[in-house]
């Protein structure tokens, strides 16, 4: 089921170079991009991975995490092998860096129509390109969502943003929501996870001004990206794109070859989302701690609570037709009760 590639130019001596994330991978024939899944071969790009699903699964939409898209409902999640980056404590790294490690591409062979039926089967609203970077099977991801939208669907990428502009006029017509990763400063994306800092914001930026729901999340690493400086100008910056993005702030646990460092205390946590309410963002959260009552909706109007979590479910709504019920204050989203 290998495809020719969207999204790549043809150079000299039979080289491409592929368009769709800012690496822009000048790859040389017979050889294959930074992601491991996209090959030259005769001087054209292949995807190596198109209907190869590694994963699929049945998650609350709030496990994306989203928390103002069809809250409460089911995403049918899938992925593939294969990332643009090599973030150090990533949580998916059998997969996301499988081509890297192993030399080689696995999955269980699914098509477009396998995809849409089983999220129909399954009663979800919404399907999910997700655990990997979506951007690096975007040819599969493609024409799942065209199909998708055709069958009444709703589709999210949950992404590290490192999507060239070309990828994201691509796929903005047929994408819904866009949780997108804002991982630390330039140094944390050199050192720690393998690639840029502006490109993510301006895909953040470009996502919203689409009309594509835009969430984001920072998963916060004890002495990497905790600063109340980088905090502080996270929260500014998405403030400037709008200040309905809802903002997940997220504990860190040690995994894969971040293991030095324990888990992002709550305090942490706590004063992150301080800064982001303090900067004028509406609705910050704090996640992986459950119970703390940094995950509920809060009207930024009365204050009260519109949504109370416990981790991935819906525990109380006090929503009617997207406004608060206690004061009437339209509450941002998509689909909101």
């Amino acid at each position: 089921m290998e495809k020719e590639a969207f999204l790549y130019e043809h150079l000299e001596d039979r080289k491409v170079r592929c368009q769709l994330c800012c690496h822009r991978c000048r790859i040389s024939e017979g050889k294959r991009g930074i992601c491991g899944v996209r090959e030259n071969r005769d001087g054209k790009l292949y995807s190596l991975v198109y209907g190869k699903v590694v994963a699929r699964h049945v998650d609350p939409i709030e496990k994306k995490p989203l928390f103002h898209f069809q809250p409460g409902s089911r995403s049918y999640s899938i992925s593939t092998v294969g990332c643009n980056f090599r973030c150090l404590h990533c949580q998916n790294w059998e997969i996301s860096q499988f081509p890297r490690l192993y030399q080689s591409i696995t999955g269980t062979d699914m098509t477009p129509e396998d995809v849409v039926n089983e999220a129909i089967r399954y009663s979800c609203k919404s399907i999910s390109y997700t655990y990997t970077e979506p951007t690096i099977y975007m040819e599969f991801a493609y024409d799942c969502a065209r199909l998708a939208r055709q069958r009444g669907l709703k589709n999210v990428f949950v992404s590290n943003g490192y999507m060239t502009p070309e990828a994201i006029e691509k796929i903005a017509p047929y994408l819904d929501a866009n949780n997108i990763d804002l991982k630390g400063d330039e140094q944390f994306y050199k050192k720690i996870a393998g690639g840029g800092l502006q490109c993510v914001l301006d895909t953040i930026r470009a996502m919203k001004e689409r009309g594509i729901w835009v969430e984001v999340t920072t998963l916060i690493i004890p002495g990497l990206n905790d600063s109340e400086d980088f905090l502080k100008w996270a929260a500014e910056f998405i403030l400037s794109v709008s200040p309905e993005i809802p903002w997940h702030v997220t504990q860190f646990y040690p995994t894969y070859k971040l293991t030095d460092r324990g888990r992002t205390p709550v305090s942490t946590l706590r004063k992150a989302r301080e800064i982001g309410l303090k900067a004028g963002l509406k609705y910050v959260y704090e996640g992986n701690v459950p119970g703390e009552g940094g995950e509920n909706t809060y009207c930024p109007n009365c204050g009260k609570v519109v949504i109370e979590r416990f981790g991935f479910s819906l525990t109380s709504l006090n929503l009617k037709n997207g406004r608060c019920s206690f004061c009437e204050e339209p509450i941002d989203g998509i689909d909101l009760p």
